[in-house]
């Protein structure tokens, strides 16, 4: 009986997002992936972790937990998320925007009981999205090489080192010192990747029935989807240079060619 392969955590949210994005250029792999044998084999890495632990962790969470704290625990991650977006839009200065994120993270870590109930958005302060990797590229940094981690799954040379900037910003480093503290954030972090991936366990299947090669399918995913965040939504059009060259071409060819008489011919 054939089976379809499970996507990795990492995976499926990026499909997810790039799924509900539109009017996105789509992106080449003109020279992003120069390591794609080694990224392959990490790709099939992380299917084989989520396929054998995730998934099915997953499953019984998302069976055994009542919708409301569900979706409460979800709220509860994604405000702590909101100090590094804060941060990260204070790095771009992005002002208006700063403002409406502290906003939010001020009702919802208060009214909204540390996160549990989001009533920033029904305040009018919507959640956004911005970490230290789209903060390097507003400032002009490029994505360089596509990489898949272990465990984190796509990746990119500078999203790699935005994420190391983004976890020195994590608040729950600084709540304690010692040994509490980091089982405090390994065991949060957990909790948040099961709940994570509960949530996606219907985007599998689209993404399984979607894609002929499921890793060229990823990786232009991600690639289009960080573009679109680092440009808020407008990522330049870009033509490449081989359509420039032709176009250059054609004009040289055409430059020196007499003209077509509109004359008719003569016997």
């Amino acid at each position: 009986m054939l089976t379809a392969h499970i996507r990795p955590l990492s995976c499926l949210i990026t499909f997810a997002a790039v799924s509900s994005l539109s009017g996105c250029a789509t992106v080449t792999a003109d020279n992003v992936d120069p390591y794609e044998p080694i990224n392959r084999k990490i790709y099939a890495f992380n299917e084989a972790i989520d396929d054998a632990v995730l998934r099915p962790v997953a499953m019984t969470y998302k069976e055994i937990t009542p919708r409301p704290i569900n979706e409460g625990v979800s709220n509860i991650f994604s405000n702590v998320g909101d100090v590094v977006v804060v941060v990260n839009d204070l790095l771009q200065f992005k002002g208006k925007q700063a403002a409406s994120d502290s906003m939010r993270l001020l009702f919802n870590s208060t009214i909204g009981i540390f996160g549990i109930l989001d009533v920033g958005t029904a305040f009018g302060f919507p959640k956004h999205y911005e970490d230290f990797g789209q903060t390097l590229g507003y400032w002009g940094v490029g994505s360089g090489s596509y990489i898949v981690l272990p465990f984190f799954g796509p990746s990119s040379t500078r999203d790699t080192v935005g994420w190391a900037g983004d976890l020195a910003l994590d608040p729950r480093w600084y709540i304690g010192e010692g040994e509490r503290t980091r089982n405090f954030i390994a065991v949060t972090n957990v909790v948040s990747a099961v709940d994570k991936r509960a949530d996606l366990i219907g985007v599998e299947k689209v993404l399984d029935q979607g894609a002929l090669d499921q890793y060229t399918y990823v990786r232009n995913a991600y690639l289009q989807r960080r573009e679109f965040l680092v440009y808020d939504g407008n990522p330049p059009k870009k033509e490449s240079s081989e359509e420039l060259d032709d176009l250059f071409s054609d004009i040289e060819d055409n430059k020196d060619k007499p003209k077509a008489s509109t004359q008719p011919a003569t016997k």
